[in-house]
C-alpha cells in the first residue's frame, strides 16, 4: 500500500534550518508529483510545495517562498524539503504526499508526519 515516512523535523531557533526527508512506498514514486503540507496546531493542513516528476516543475506557498526548497531523488523514493530562515510560523507537523500542489485527486494515506519547532 501506499506510505510515507517523514524524517527530520525538531526544535531550532528563528533563523534556522532544517531539512526534511520522505521515503515514499508502495507505488511508482517517478511517476508522480509529490507535495509538501504542514499542520499547525487548530489550523487545517495546507500545501507548503511541490515538485513535479521528473523534477522540472516546482512551486511554492507565498508563506514560504524564497526560504523553502523542494527536491526529490527518484532513485531513492524519497522527496526533501529543505527550510533555511524558518520563523516561528513554521511551527506545525509536516507532511509529504502524492500529487501535485494544491491537488487532492492523487493524495494516498496521511504518514505520521513530523514535528517542526521554531521557538528561542
Amino acid at each position: 500500500q501506499v506510505q510515507f515516512v517523514e524524517s527530520g523535523g525538531g526544535l531550532v531557533q528563528p533563523g534556522g534550518s532544517l531539512r526534511l526527508s520522505c521515503a515514499a512506498s508502495g507505488f511508482t514514486f517517478s511517476s508522480y508529483a509529490m507535495s509538501w503540507y504542514r499542520q499547525a496546531p487548530g489550523k487545517e493542513r495546507e500545501s507548503v510545495a511541490g515538485i513535479g516528476s521528473q523534477r522540472v516543475t516546482t512551486k511554492y506557498a507565498d508563506s514560504v517562498k524564497g526560504r523553502f526548497t523542494i527536491s526529490r531523488d527518484n532513485a531513492k523514493n524519497t522527496v526533501y524539503l529543505q527550510m533555511n530562515s524558518l520563523k516561528p510560523e513554521d511551527t506545525a507537523v509536516y507532511y509529504c504526499n502524492r500529487g501535485p500542489y494544491g491537488s487532492t485527486s492523487l493524495l494516498g494515506s496521511w504518514g505520521q508526519g513530523t514535528q517542526v519547532t521554531v521557538s528561542s
